[in-house]
């Protein structure tokens, strides 16, 4: 079934006119969407902590920032453009009790909705807006009369009135000149996990490493296992982003394209799949979703632990020396 998906003539800024747009938090996300919607001629307020670099950009950009109880209470849109992670905790205590009847919560990323961690009073609905792509472009799209793609979907109890305010909201960030695909809270984000998981970050990094480590335990020098590992990784990532995988084997030598038919399958193999499955199962039913809530009620000893072993790992200490001699990245160093 062909995806619906809305443009610029979809959409009608009208419905957001008279309307208070709050943005909670002034990150990635939530800076875009609030100059865009600025700009669009939409009244937006912010919410922030008071002492945080967010804070500060905030300010910076003419923002007058608030509590976050106060943006709720002033609110007809409640904006969450903060981690996952937090949400519940933050919606229970300082959202909910001073929820406007009748407004409508945006995410811009279904987890908290969809495994069910906001209690919703009866007058209040939930729509979801969520750009495929990072704050800086949404905006840079934006000033540059484009947009970045957005998908859009309703909440329980939602309706075509909030189809219209949120192909509205859609419109007022850009979204629309790109295309809002219309999807669910659950297929936006199993599909949004799945990914993360199983490619963009969980698969990726783990064939990296692997890759790295098996060139550096046969003797080849670190250096080398980095740069055909790691560091080449993003030319064949652009070309994939220019053309797909046919326009990726259109560019690079037969060699390298008869080894990626008759080795790729070698590593991806039915036990990989399999694995596959098996997470997205634990996408599906629930499973990862409680176990990082959980981590996160006792202050994640694992998720830290996890992490600072695997900032310490050669292929990272490698990389840092290399990037230095290559002037032309702009290199991010943690």
């Amino acid at each position: 079934m062909a995806a619906k998906i809305y443009y610029e003539k979809d959409a009608d800024l009208s419905k957001l006119k008279g309307k208070t747009i709050a943005i909670l938090g002034y990150g990635s996300q939530g800076h875009a969407h609030a100059q865009n919607l600025r700009d669009s001629g939409i009244k937006v307020i912010i919410a922030e902590l008071k002492g945080t670099a967010n804070y500060e950009a905030a300010v910076k950009d003419k923002f007058k920032p608030l509590t976050t109880e106060e943006a709720v209470k002033e609110g007809d849109l409640i904006v969450f453009t903060l981690p996952d992670e937090l949400q519940a905790d933050i919606f229970r205590n300082q959202i909910r009790p001073n929820l406007k009847k009748g407004a409508i919560i945006v995410a811009t990323h279904g987890f908290n909705i969809h495994y069910g961690q906001f209690d919703l009073p009866e007058s209040v609905t939930a729509i979801m807006i969520a750009p495929k792509g990072p704050g800086h472009l949404v905006r840079s799209e934006f000033l540059n009369n484009g947009g970045v793609p957005c998908l859009i979907a309703l909440g329980e109890g939602a309706g075509d009135k909030e189809r219209a305010i949120g192909l509205a909201y859609a419109k007022g960030i850009g979204g629309t000149r790109g295309g809002v695909i219309e999807t669910t809270f659950a297929e936006e984000t199993e599909t949004d996990l799945f990914g993360e998981q199983v490619v963009l970050c969980g698969g990726v990094s783990e064939l990296v490493k692997s890759a790295f480590d098996t060139l550096v335990e046969a003797g080849y020098q670190p250096e080398m296992a980095y740069f055909e590992c790691m560091h080449e990784l993003k030319l064949i990532v652009d070309l994939f982003y220019q053309g797909g995988l046919n326009y990726m084997r259109y560019s690079v030598s037969n060699t390298a394209e008869y080894g990626d038919y008759t080795r790729g399958p070698r590593i991806i193999t039915d036990e990989t799949r399999k694995e596959m499955k098996k997470i997205l199962s634990e996408i599906q039913d629930g499973t990862f979703a409680r176990e990082w809530l959980l981590e996160n009620k006792v202050n994640a000893p694992h998720f830290k632990r996890v992490r600072a072993m695997q900032r310490n790992h050669q292929l990272e200490e490698i990389g840092k020396k290399l990037r230095k001699l290559m002037k032309w990245i702009d290199s991010k160093e943690f």
